[in-house]
């Protein structure tokens, strides 16, 4: 039991020293983890490949053949293959054990007496959390102080209407969730009203949801359709391993007699065939992508989102903080018929506005909390500081508050060189004309200003002063004498990165969509800066949209960018228009209310700087800056991932083909075996870092933001992509059939023959690495893209391939014979011309 804090405590919360006491003992405030793998689980994983299963028998039957040295070289390559799958699966477990880091919720706590935001794992008991609406709460607390305190416990008891809060400063031990006025708050539960104050009680495997147990956190995932893709594939390509591989064990021992070695021949065909890379590249460049994204402010909840970025046709965002900087800013001012544009000029403010700013000024509070009191105080630090119009001197008398019966309030002042009060007003205009009793024609002439100012998008302010002798204030603000000083503009400025970004998209054909809950006015405006078109439909307010039913809706909508005075139910029905309408739907969003629409969407974004928790949970990517253009990025590099992954897919199924012919139609025609076990070890030494971390690491195509959203029915492997890799595979296998075909022709041995094969498929394979690195430029136009791990990878193996060929002790492993640099060139250039046809192929296709 946890006990009482005494005051002194409660307002300065535990020391940054004792909370690490606490979480030594207690362990951190999350849930066991289930999925988490260390590299001794991974290691067990990759025992049971049936890769590894393979080598493992064919080492076996070369030990009862007595070929001690094939047998233990072949082992020897196994444990090198084995370091590599380790070293990459566990890189991605580290990513993704850093993704979660991100991921974790984010509690703002009191510690040294300081406000504190940390990470939800890191609470420990004691400490005193701020909670405020929207926020999913770290651990079992109890409220000390609140105010209008609702939470959704349905988590834990099934209940769907939010329950109401009490505060008890000194309840000691917590008690089970259920029912109104308890003071208990429980970790997994949403703030849905109000904010308040609690102290923990219980964090981790003590809360509530940690007696639960696993059960939350054994639930299945489905698999993506890409997922599913690859797997079907790997399937049939299994089933045509296996089938081969018997046929060939068949056709091995009736024709020749010798089953052990038939068996052997079978093993290596099925290993060439294998497609065990495949769930470990698209694993791989998943995370990986996720942590590339990551590193632009976008962050990665769910990581086959990565999948789904480059397909996105619509982006719906927000105005305020999106396209915008979540400020405000002063941006005019008006005094009679002068005007002036703050930030046009460097020359000091005109004398004319300077009792505008001064009563502005002194109407807003000393040390403001408001957004447009905030820029209030900047302008007037940056145009009238040390000059007499700053009053620090001045005293506070009296203030009268904004009521919905009058939208200003006044501050009256009592300045030490004057016998009057000096009263500053400020408010809506047409409540500060009404204080000021204007006219007819003074009030027009302040309307056609207000509505100027308006379609310029600017929140506008009156600002009007008065004096008063005597401490008798009066009951309201209008008996004052006030006399009209002026108008203010001010603005959200828009993000500077935001009208490229918006170009980007208009290129890549992504339709980009404003939804915004102020007024029609003020969204224009915004969208007149940032170059985006309101469309053909105008703009749709909030009102229209609830008089339409959905079959209007689905018309007006294609026709229109702007919707403005939304609330969050009409985001959703937006969303659900727009999918109901055939596009591929990216949402931000960042209020508890926004939930259902980012879960509606295909992929829903929140707002990490500003967002709500819930928002955060039910999105599937975290913008991290509340950047527009962070969005942009992040599709741009996920339709690079897109492609790469494409790629490296592709490069696989075209690399097995040569590896499986040369596997089996050599037997087939009578020829000497060219491959044993060794062979293709050596091969899958290039060929798994090539897929799962040269085609990572390849930056995007150029012009990858110049087309259109891919169709996400569109799948992975299409016939056309399928047909170019079969093509691409048998190319190589027709280059590396005609130098076995030459060898043994021209009178070379067996072991010489296979020495220029093996040197051919070598080549190819490389040259396959090459080609496919871009679809739409040549070799030469890619080499300017920078990828260290190419030529890491392709040095190693020409290096590894000599060593082959030349090295005595090697040269016996692999059964080569020694060859004449004449024929050794011969054999690289067939490998490399095998895969040309592809260049001319892209520079026919593209010019």
């Amino acid at each position: 039991m946890n006990p009482v804090l005494s005051n002194e405590t409660a307002l300065h919360g535990q020391s940054q020293a004792e909370a690490q006491v606490r979480l030594r003992e207690d362990g951190a405030n999350e849930l066991p983890i289930t999925g988490k793998r260390d590299i001794g689980t991974i290691a067990l994983e990759v025992l049971r490949e049936p890769m590894f299963l393979l080598l493992v028998s064919a080492g076996a039957i070369y030990l009862l053949l007595g070929d001690i040295s094939d047998a233990l070289m072949l082992l020897g390559f196994v444990f090198v293959v084995m370091g590599i799958t380790i070293y990459q699966e566990y890189k991605t477990e580290r990513v993704l054990e850093a993704l979660r880091e991100l991921t974790s919720p984010r509690a703002l706590v009191l510690r040294d007496g300081v406000e504190r935001r940390i990470a939800g794992r890191e609470v420990v008991r004691g400490d005193i959390l701020f909670l405020s609406e929207g926020d999913r709460i770290p651990a079992d607390a109890v409220l000390i102080s609140c105010n209008d305190f609702t939470a959704d416990e349905s988590l834990l008891t099934g209940e769907s209407v939010a329950v109401r809060k009490t505060a008890q400063a000194d309840a000691g031990e917590s008690q089970p969730p259920g029912g109104d006025d308890l003071p208990f708050v429980y970790s997994g539960s949403l703030v849905t009203s109000g904010h308040g104050m609690a102290r923990v009680l219980a964090t981790g495997i003590h809360t509530e949801i940690g007696k639960i147990g696993r059960a939350l956190q054994e639930q299945e995932v489905e698999a993506t359709p890409l997922q599913k893709e690859i797997a079907k594939l790997v399937r049939k390509l299994a089933i045509i391993g296996v089938l081969l591989s018997l046929l060939l064990l068949v056709i091995y021992g009736l024709t020749r007699g010798d089953w052990l070695l038939g068996l052997l021949s079978g093993i290596t065909l099925a290993m060439s065939i294998l497609p065990e890379e495949y769930p470990v590249v698209l694993t791989i460049f998943m995370a990986m992508g996720a942590w590339r994204i990551s590193k632009h402010h976008v962050l990665t909840r769910r990581v086959p989102t990565v999948e789904a970025l480059g397909s996105a046709t619509v982006l719906c965002v927000d105005k305020t903080g999106t396209l915008t900087q979540n400020r405000m800013a002063v941006q005019r001012l008006e005094v009679g018929a002068a005007s002036f544009i703050v930030g046009d000029t460097t020359d000091a403010l005109p004398e004319t506005f300077h009792q505008l700013v001064e009563f502005a000024l002194l109407s807003s509070e000393i040390a403001p909390f408001d957004a447009m009191e905030k820029a209030i105080h900047a302008l007037g630090k940056q145009y009238l500081a040390d000059t007499e119009h700053i009053h620090h001197d001045w005293g506070l008398a009296h203030e009268y508050a904004l009521s919905p019966q009058l939208l200003a309030h006044s501050h009256v002042w009592k300045a030490r060189d004057r016998e009057e009060y000096v009263v500053a007003a400020k408010g809506a205009p047409e409540a500060m004309a009404d204080l000021c009793h204007l006219d007819v024609a003074q009030l027009a002439a302040l309307n056609a200003q207000i509505d100027q100012l308006a379609a310029q998008g600017l929140r506008v302010l009156g600002v009007a002063r008065a004096a008063h002798l005597g401490s008798t204030w009066p009951d309201i603000q209008h008996d004052f004498d006030f006399e009209f000083m002026g108008l203010i503009g001010l603005a959200d400025p828009v993000r500077p990165t935001v009208a490229s970004a918006l170009k980007e998209c208009a290129t890549a054909g992504i339709r980009v969509v404003m939804i915004t809950g102020d007024y029609p006015a003020t969204a224009a405006a915004i969208a007149r800066q940032i170059g985006l078109d309101a469309g053909s439909g105008g703009i749709i307010s909030g009102a229209e949209l609830s008089l339409m039913d959905d079959a209007m809706l689905l018309e007006r909508i294609r026709h229109s960018n702007i919707f403005a005075r939304m609330v969050p139910e009409h985001k959703f029905r937006l969303v659900n228009a727009l999918k109901a309408n055939g596009e591929i739907v990216a949402m931000t969003g960042d209020g508890v209310n926004d939930a259902p629409a980012l879960k509606a969407a295909h992929i829903g974004i929140a707002m990490g700087a500003r967002g709500t928790d819930v928002a955060r949970e039910a999105s599937a990517l975290v913008l991290l800056d509340d950047d527009f253009a962070s969005i942009v990025h992040a599709v741009r590099l996920g339709r690079g991932i897109f492609d790469n992954l494409r790629k490296a897919m592709a490069y696989i199924f075209a690399v097995h083909i040569p590896i499986a012919g040369l596997s089996l139609l050599p037997l087939m025609l009578g020829w000497p075996p060219v491959f044993a076990p060794v062979h293709i070890v050596f091969l899958e030494m290039i060929i798994n870092p090539a897929c799962s971390i040269v085609f990572e690491a390849e930056p995007a195509e150029r012009g990858v933001m110049q087309r259109l959203p891919r169709d996400p029915q569109e799948p992975l492997f299409g016939k056309r992509i399928l047909m170019l890799s079969l093509l691409q595979g048998v190319c190589v296998l027709i280059a590396a059939l005609a130098v076995l075909a030459y060898a043994l022709h021209d009178g070379a041995t067996e072991t010489e023959a296979r020495a220029l094969t093996f040197a051919t498929l070598v080549t190819g394979n490389l040259g396959l690495i090459l080609v496919n690195r871009s679809w739409r430029h040549t070799i030469i136009g890619t080499l300017n893209s920078r990828n260290p791990a190419l030529w890491w990878v392709i040095g190693g193996a020409f290096v590894f391939l000599l060593l082959a060929l030349y090295l005595p002790f090697l040269r016996d492993v692999f059964r080569f014979a020694p060859v004449t640099a004449m024929h050794l060139m011969l054999s690289l250039a067939a490998g490399f011309c095998s895969v040309l046809w592809f260049e001319l192929f892209k520079i026919i296709r593209w010019n």
